[in-house]
């Protein structure tokens, strides 16, 4: 069970993850946020960067998992909580499990390809045994609207990138 003190610090790594989705969307990528934890430190961050970076592969969670790597030197992220503004999807479900952080706390599912409870529950049928605690919701609503209204801009044909 999640106490108290550790909902509000949830909330408050989240709130670091949607300002790396706002930098998402203020350069016309999809606003999605990651940031991971270790010891009370960021020690990695990052938003999507598809667009900005013409790769496929620029999601905020694979950016900021090696931001965090490179940070203590090290791939396994064993003691770390990474926090994302939306459930990550198969590929950043598989670097997650990978990388091996403790917990994983996400703002807003995905019902289309999310891969942690939404399409699959890729972290908890892992061929590694690795156990993960997930923490799902927090901030849900304020995650998911960043996402909504970065959308309804979209089809209103508004740019963030030319104002």
């Amino acid at each position: 069970m999640t106490d108290f003190a550790e909902f509000s610090s949830h909330e408050r790594w989240m709130r670091v993850a949607i300002n790396e989705a706002e930098l998402a969307a203020e350069s016309g990528d999809v606003p999605i946020g990651a940031v991971i934890v270790l010891n009370g430190l960021i020690i990695g961050k990052g938003h999507n960067q598809v667009e900005q970076l013409g790769d496929p592969t620029a999601h905020a969670e694979i950016l900021a998992i090696g931001a965090a790597a490179n940070s203590i030197g090290d791939w396994r992220l064993d003691e770390c909580t990474i926090y994302s503004t939306l459930e990550p999807c198969t590929m950043c479900s598989g670097a997650i499990l990978l990388s091996r952080p403790k917990t994983i706390v996400y703002g807003a599912p995905d019902p289309r390809a999310g891969a942690v409870s939404s399409t699959s529950e890729l972290l908890q049928d892992n061929p590694y045994n690795l156990e993960f605690e997930v923490v799902r919701g927090i901030l849900e609503l304020e995650c998911a609207n960043l996402l909504k209204d970065f959308f309804k801009e979209r089809r209103n044909g508004i740019d963030k990138r030319s104002r």
